[in-house]
């Protein structure tokens, strides 16, 4: 997936995962979330499931793997924080 498509799509998976769990990140963390989302769905499921939902360019899997793995990592921090 091309960078700019990246941002969008990360941005999008973000922003959903931060309305999803009642969170409050901002533009730049929903982008960040969604695209490193994104790679640890691939990576967790892709090696233990050979699931893999991210192709070459934009697709549905792409933002479903964001939104995800985006509400795994807010979960992870939520844990390790605290919740406020």
């Amino acid at each position: 997936m091309g960078w700019l498509a990246a941002i969008i799509v990360g941005g999008i998976a973000g922003w959903l995962a931060e309305k999803f769990m009642k969170s409050d990140m901002g533009l730049l963390m929903n982008i960040l979330l969604g695209i490193i989302g994104a790679v640890l769905f691939n990576f967790i499921f892709g090696s233990v499931l050979g699931l893999y939902a991210a192709g070459a360019s934009f697709s549905l899997g792409y933002l479903l793997a964001g939104f995800v793995g985006a509400c795994i990592l807010i979960f992870i921090a939520r844990a390790v924080r605290g919740r406020t």
